[in-house]
């Protein structure tokens, strides 16, 4: 496995949409796998293979520690409720923003063995499953963002926990 560069925003690769993945191969599972040891070095909720120079629809979600959701070809087939809450992003470091978001969804997708699987997610879940498919459309969460913050919102923000 390998440590991907993980790409800022001002690379034109983040604006790309990317293609479906037809066939599981094994370049598509080293990419997950090294996908996965990329997200976990830099401490993140999730990854999308855009974000590492992958133009393909392959994202990543652990939203929380040891339940990681390894997503290919996903989409958002159901929502409910709405939530506006603070997001960042690996892409765009030292950049937070308020974003609306559903408060619940359900995700189809395909698992490392080509199957077809669906998960439901709430809260940071949710919000995480929204957000990297997104990067797949290459749309990123400050083009959503109602907000963004100021450094001084930021620090007040994160000097709450």
């Amino acid at each position: 496995m390998a440590i991907l560069q993980i790409l800022d925003d001002s690379n034109d690769v983040l604006r790309k949409k990317c293609r479906e993945v037809t066939e599981i191969t094994p370049r598509i599972l080293t990419l997950l796998d090294d996908m996965t040891e990329t997200l976990h070095r830099a401490n993140g909720a999730g990854l999308a293979a855009p974000q590492v120079g992958v133009l393909r629809r392959v994202v990543l979600v652990e939203a929380e520690p040891g339940q990681l959701y390894e997503l290919i070809n996903p989409e958002i087939v159901e929502t409910r409720g709405e939530q506006c809450e603070v997001e960042g992003c690996l892409s765009l470091p030292h950049q937070w923003g308020t974003v609306k978001r559903p408060a619940w969804v359900k995700v189809k997708a395909q698992n490392r063995k080509g199957e077809w699987v669906f998960y439901e997610g709430e809260e940071l879940l949710a919000r995480a499953f929204c957000h990297e498919i997104d990067h797949l459309n290459g749309i990123l969460f400050k083009d959503k963002a109602e907000h963004m913050m100021s450094a001084k919102e930021i620090e007040e923000y994160f000097s709450q926990d």
